[in-house]
């Protein structure tokens, strides 16, 4: 019997490429050995940037799906949704959410807008135009700046000033970018960060095992996971977030809201495949959504793969999961 093909397809990297780009390689081997495993053959290819040699290499290796692991063109997370938009085109089977999918929850925005269109809580946020039209004064809340675009943490260096209180300070910040209008500014919620990890199953989405990111951090310090917390492993911020899925008793009703949550996210954003939600949760109780990722990272130490584990689920299953789960789109 003829082994089934595959491609696995990966953002196109520079020579210089930073951390969280090249983590993408650990993400192409992790689906690799799991789809070996399953007896398929995978070979890993860069997504390329001339659009004719994609077809001309979909055509001559024939594959029967490919995995879409494509999170950036040109280094550019704005990008993310053209690897499954081309697939589309091709009439191309591949692994996790559709590229209308990944357009909406990717572009922050246009998902934050969609979140309040299903009254999924979301912080508060601020456009860069929208701030060039606002009173000056202390705004009711800090307030953080990130980018409209890239995931990963891009542009939140610890080592700087990350919380602002006036426009002001808020339109400088962005002024300090090459192009200001792609980022924005978001509420900041003092509080608790979670993440929750959900796959598509036979009986539909399931809310893998939640988990919550506890900074270790002095009282007077941010609890941002920004990108030395994520990618500079012999930082002060890297060493003090600490991932867990040991939770108290008295979590029970907390942890049952963001599962349900995470579920109301995955129906509205019409996801599939796999996703993950990431959550804020106030002094207060109150819970907010931070993003909806529909293309999170599943290299051997994230935590989407972490928390597969925790459900039991082995690396090869994980991936077989996937796989079993690509539906036409």
């Amino acid at each position: 019997m003829t082994p089934k093909k595959t491609i696995i397809f990966h953002s196109p990297l520079d020579n210089n490429a930073p951390a969280d780009e090249l983590d993408v390689l650990h993400e192409a081997e992790f689906f690799q050995s799991g789809l070996l495993q399953l007896s398929y053959q995978a070979e890993i290819i860069p997504f390329p940037y001339d659009l004719m040699q994609l077809k001309m290499l979909l055509e001559t290796h024939k594959p029967d799906f490919v995995v879409n692991l494509v999170e950036t063109i040109f280094g550019n997370g704005k990008m993310v949704h053209m690897g499954p938009f081309m697939f589309e085109h091709f009439k191309m089977p591949y692994t996790g959410c559709s590229a209308h999918s990944m357009y909406l929850s990717s572009h922050k925005i246009l998902a934050k807008q969609y979140m309040n269109m299903y009254s999924i809580p979301t912080p508060s946020f601020y456009t860069y135009p929208s701030l060039l039209t606002e009173k000056e004064g202390l705004l009711a809340s800090p307030f953080l700046v990130k980018s409209l675009w890239e995931h990963a943490s891009f542009g939140m260096d610890e080592s700087k000033k990350l919380l602002f209180k006036r426009r002001m300070e808020l339109l400088q910040r962005m002024e300090q970018e090459p192009s200001p209008e792609a980022f924005f500014a978001e509420e900041y919620i003092h509080g608790r960060e979670f993440n929750l990890s959900v796959i598509e199953s036979l009986q539909g989405p399931m809310v893998l095992p939640p988990a919550e990111i506890r900074f270790e951090y002095p009282d007077d310090k941010p609890r941002i996971l920004g990108y030395k917390a994520k990618w500079e492993e012999e930082s002060f911020e890297y060493k003090h977030t600490v991932r867990t899925f040991d939770f108290p008793e008295n979590d029970a009703l907390l942890l049952k809201k963001l599962e349900t949550l995470a579920i109301k996210c995955w129906n509205s954003f019409e996801l599939n495949g796999y996703a993950r939600v990431d959550f804020r949760v106030a002094k207060n109780g109150n819970i907010f959504v931070l993003e909806i990722n529909a293309n999170p990272c599943i290299s051997p130490d994230s935590g989407f793969v972490a928390a597969a584990q925790q459900a039991g689920i082995s690396n090869t299953e994980l991936v077989k999961m996937i796989i079993d789960a690509i539906a036409p789109k």
